[in-house]
């Protein structure tokens, strides 16, 4: 075993295809170019550094490997000041929970806590309600005269932000700008962002830590019954610096926020799709509600919100008989994973029948998303009043998608009445 050497024509034809992975085209069907890439072996080379990995059982085995590691701070230190690593919105992120290792995540995520059965059944009331008056507002313009409608602004977009804000005791006139800014912050995370791209998401960033600081600041001296207001109490009684505390609380809050809305708002609109894209399914969700979580996981394992996980090896070591060294990234690439012969037959169809139907939407091991079933909760809440409330709704044109390859989102989704 050895390790893998990238020939100049390997690396050129690998940029080429993650040129054209980028282009509309390739946005709006990435998996014809997976199944290319996946075809030059479960583990291969990168042509900036690292390795891209598609394989589902090789993707799983590092998620849940503990010689695999988050990109965390002391990491991208380490990468150089004239990085993309460098950029201040990437050192921001990499003090979120996500991107710590343990024992310093251990710590954060005990002092989060999680959505317990109770917290989620509490939410699922506001939830539902939410559901309701947004699927009356695309009602009404439905029946209004309008000959269609965009279900990802007036639903999807709008859903995440109303559950997480009325959970944070966010001022709702806040909600819009504080969408806009998740959007321009992602860029940081993407799989090769530009240098404007990052000069987004910098922007963007220092806007949020400026909003979070300033409301964690103001929960302190007015404190309420939020998570806001009780992680203060949980991190003093951690932190004796109250302005460390504070910042711990604040990266806590922005973790939060974000994973709250990019990729569920996305999960929501990409399931709608695949719903009105066919009518049969429709009909068959009409007929069999039983169906509704099968069709929310398939939807995660057919195309997931993020399509991209990275991970850094914690020492020199063989990943499917590669050798990838300490401190070498992979990039695995899930979404292609989710389609891998060898874990699901028929892959490239979209079957809410599957038996099983394993999926890497939500990561795995220790970094598993914690914030998993209040997704899920959007998702079943959202379907079932779909499907149980509203004739039936036809795709109106195709739509968009947001110049990503990590991160998935739809930048409309022009539904009608059938």
């Amino acid at each position: 075993m050895g390790s893998l050497t990238t020939s100049s024509s390997d690396r050129r034809a690998t940029v080429s295809l993650f040129s054209r992975l980028r282009t509309a085209e390739g946005q709006a069907d990435p998996f014809p170019f997976y199944t290319e890439l996946r075809s030059r072996g479960g583990v291969s080379p990168a042509p900036w550094g690292g390795f891209l990995v598609t394989s589902f059982d090789a993707c799983d085995r590092v998620l849940r490997g503990a010689e695999w590691l988050e990109p965390d701070k002391d990491w991208r230190d380490r990468q150089g000041p004239r990085t993309r690593w460098s950029a201040p919105s990437s050192r921001e992120i990499g003090s979120t929970m996500p991107a710590l290792n343990p024992p310093e995540h251990t710590r954060v995520r005990r002092a989060a806590g999680g959505f317990d059965r109770t917290a989620i059944q509490r939410m699922g009331r506001t939830v539902r309600r939410l559901t309701d008056g947004l699927l009356d507002t695309l009602a009404e313009r439905l029946g209004g005269g309008e000959d269609h409608a965009d279900f990802a602004a007036l639903v999807s977009e709008e859903l995440p932000i109303a559950t997480i804000g009325a959970w944070l005791a966010l001022p709702e006139a806040d909600w819009p700008r504080l969408r806009e800014l998740t959007h321009e912050q992602v860029f940081t995370q993407e799989l090769l962002p530009s240098a404007s791209q990052l000069a987004r998401s910098d922007v963007a960033m220092a806007e949020l830590r400026s909003y979070f600081m300033d409301l964690v600041r103001d929960r302190r001296e007015h404190p309420g019954d939020d998570p806001v207001s009780r992680w203060i109490t949980t991190w003093d009684a951690m932190e004796p610096d109250p302005d460390k505390a504070d910042e711990a609380v604040y990266f806590l809050v922005l973790f939060v926020l974000l994973a709250a809305l990019e990729t569920t708002s996305t999960l929501l609109s990409t399931m709608t799709l695949h719903l009105v894209e066919d009518p049969a399914r429709w009909d068959l969700l009409v007929a069999r509600p039983d169906l509704v979580p099968a069709f929310v996981e398939e939807t995660l394992r057919y195309d997931p919100p993020a399509h991209v996980i990275s991970r850094v090896a914690a020492r020199d070591g063989v990943l499917d008989g590669v050798e990838v060294r300490a401190d070498e990234m992979v990039h695995l690439m899930v979404a292609a994973a989710h389609r891998d012969p060898a874990k699901h037959p028929d892959p490239d169809r979209f079957d809410p029948h599957r038996k099983a139907f394993p999926h890497l939407a939500f990561s795995g091991g220790i970094h598993y998303c914690l914030g998993a079933p209040l997704a899920r909760l959007e998702a079943h809440t959202l379907l079932r009043q779909l499907v149980g409330r509203l004739p039936r709704l036809t795709l109106a044109r195709r739509p968009h998608r947001a110049p990503r390859v990590a991160f998935r989102r739809l930048l409309n989704l022009d539904v009608a009445l059938a």
